[in-house]
């Protein structure tokens, strides 16, 4: 890699990363309080919201944001052209989505979504906004942006959220907060970057962009959809309490997957891009990123389900420990996400969208046919099937860059096998203490610490890579910006 390459991906995971680390954390922080003031049916409602919400905006945000950032020379005009696309595109889904509310309350039914449904989706039109706004910082890397952006939106409607939970408005507080969240991150990055939309559009530019993004698009789409299945089979079969448990469950491991993996991903895209004709590159730099997001996530995954138990009740409450084993469950689930990701990621930065969809059909037909086999045998199953179909998957991610990368699916996982079992044996001893009597504070402290400890001193003993080029880029950094 380059000097000048190195500089630009390692500021961009430097603000990238304290974008996630910051917002996320006020998030997190935002979220327990608001758990605490209202109920699991609220939760529940939202998350059944929050399904159709979430494909609706995939279906808007999927693909030219992507096409836009892998196209080497956008400019302008074609920047100009997806936001007149998505912003049109934008309003005639909340206008479907207006119309569908009460079928879809009627369905769960669930009377009240109707009026709620109405109002959140309103942050669809915000999101057609902010797809180009994201793609030219990402295109750009002036990940800063980022930063400012995301803290300053998630702080405000946070403290608005909360007083709003507080004098009892219950769900509308949910709303409130993730509708002020995606207005006040539109305002601010139309305040700090540089591009602002000019009076061009350009059948014959997006026709190129279309070729790109339609497979992107409908890879996001499929995606989501299936992402949400789990969601929409459980509000529907079992109850919106069970789901709020399933969702609550998710949150600190998708939390984990956003600061890190989602942070190295977002940086290498534009990165990959840049250098996509160099396929030796792409594989340096593609076994980094697998090895240190590994390094970093499948430990996490493994400590905090092993904690998942005092740290519920530390920062639930035990209303919430039905929570537990979805935390477990997950946590499974995304220890293998390095390995989807930056497959995924070097796939599209040469172009292969039509590989990219092809993948994520198979995929999800294998993930819904299990889906579908383990519903009649309950939660607990079906969350075992969605772990085994998520292995398979992650193979067949890998799959295609043997020819395309020269790295293959066993070579990845021998990269990756020193820092799996430093993780497993750090995790089996962190779960031995939940089985002595002390209280939830002292042993959730007595886990981390010790955890922490043992996974450094296995890194040091294994010698295991990652661990020391960690070290090595954050010295690199601190020096840089001290300098």
């Amino acid at each position: 890699m380059s000097t000048n390459m190195k500089n630009k991906v390692l500021s961009g995971l430097f603000w990238r990363y304290g974008e996630k680390m910051c917002s996320q954390g006020v998030s997190f922080v935002i979220s327990i309080i608001l758990a605490r003031l209202l109920t699991p049916e609220d939760y529940g409602v939202l998350s059944l919201l929050n399904i159709f919400i979430a494909i609706a905006n995939t279906i808007i945000i999927s693909g030219f944001g992507a096409a836009l950032v892998q196209k080497k020379n956008a400019d302008d005009v074609d920047f100009s052209t997806i936001f007149y696309f998505n912003i049109g595109l934008s309003f005639f889904i909340y206008a479907v989505l207006f119309i569908l509310a009460p079928y879809i309350s009627a369905f769960y039914e669930l009377p009240q979504m109707t009026g709620a449904f109405r109002v959140l989706a309103l942050s669809l039109i915000f999101g057609g906004y902010n797809t180009v706004q994201n793609a030219y910082v990402q295109k750009s890397m002036q990940f800063k942006n980022f930063f400012y952006s995301t803290l300053i939106a998630t702080l405000l409607s946070g403290v608005i959220g909360i007083v709003m939970a507080y004098n009892g408005f219950g769900i509308w507080a949910l709303i409130a907060q993730h509708l002020i969240s995606r207005f006040a991150s539109v305002v601010i990055l139309q305040i700090t970057i540089k591009w602002h939309p000019i009076l061009a559009f350009s059948i014959e530019r997006f026709k190129g962009l279309f070729n790109f993004g339609w497979k992107m698009f409908a890879t996001g789409v499929i995606n989501t959809v299936y992402n949400n299945m789990y969601s929409l089979i459980i509000g529907k079969f079992y109850s919106a309490v069970d789901l709020a448990y399933y969702n609550r469950g998710k949150q600190w491991p998708d939390l984990i997957i956003a600061n890190v993996d989602g942070t190295i991903n977002a940086v290498l895209l534009p990165a990959y891009s840049q250098v996509q004709d160099d396929k030796k590159m792409i594989k340096a730099m593609m076994r980094r990123a697998i090895t240190t997001s590994t390094y970093l996530i499948i430990p996490a995954m493994a400590g905090l389900a092993a904690v998942a138990k005092p740290l519920t009740i530390l920062v639930l409450t035990e209303k919430w420990l039905p929570a537990v084993p979805f935390v477990q469950f997950c946590c499974l689930t995304f220890a293998v996400w390095p390995i989807h990701t930056a497959n995924l990621e070097a796939i599209k930065a040469v172009g292969r969208s039509d590989l990219f969809l092809k993948l994520e059909i198979i995929k999800k037909t294998i993930g819904i046919l299990t889906l579908v086999a383990t519903i009649p045998f309950g939660l607990y199953i079906m969350m075992i099937g969605r772990f085994i179909s998520s292995i398979i998957s992650s193979f067949l991610n890998a799959s295609p860059n043997k020819k395309l990368f020269d790295y293959s699916y066993f070579e990845q996982i021998k990269d990756i096998t020193p820092a799996i079992i430093a993780s497993l044996i750090m995790g089996g001893v962190v779960w031995a203490i939940t089985l002595t009597s002390l209280s939830p504070f002292v042993m959730l402290a007595v886990q981390v610490v010790i955890g922490a400890g043992l996974y450094v001193a296995l890194s040091l003993l294994m010698k295991i890579d990652a661990f020391r080029y960690l070290l090595d880029t954050l010295l690199e950094v601190v020096k840089k910006k001290r300098s």
